[in-house]
Parts: structure tokens; sequence; C-alpha cells
């Protein structure tokens, strides 16, 4: 029996590029708030 290779589905490969973009442009967003920043600095600070 000879099996095909499966069909690649460059759909996927955008799809999870793009998902990936909005969650560092997400992250990007965070840093960029101060109270984030302090609320940040304070919980690093509180493991020492």
């Amino acid at each position: 029996m000879v099996t095909t290779p499966p069909v690649p589905r460059p759909w996927r490969r955008w799809l999870a590029w793009a998902l990936a973009l909005v969650l560092l442009l997400g992250v990007l967003m965070l840093y960029r708030d101060p109270a984030f920043m302090l609320m940040l600095a304070d919980q690093v600070w509180a493991c020492f």
C-alpha cells in the first residue's frame, strides 16, 4: 500500500505566526504600563 505525503497547509503556518505576533505585542503593551512595571518589580523584590 502506497501512502501519499500529507498536503501542507500554509494557512496554519500563517495562523501560528499571527498568534505569536499578537502574543508578543500583548506582552510589549504590558511592559509599557508603569503600574505593571511597578507591580512586577514589587513581586521580584518580594522573592528576596
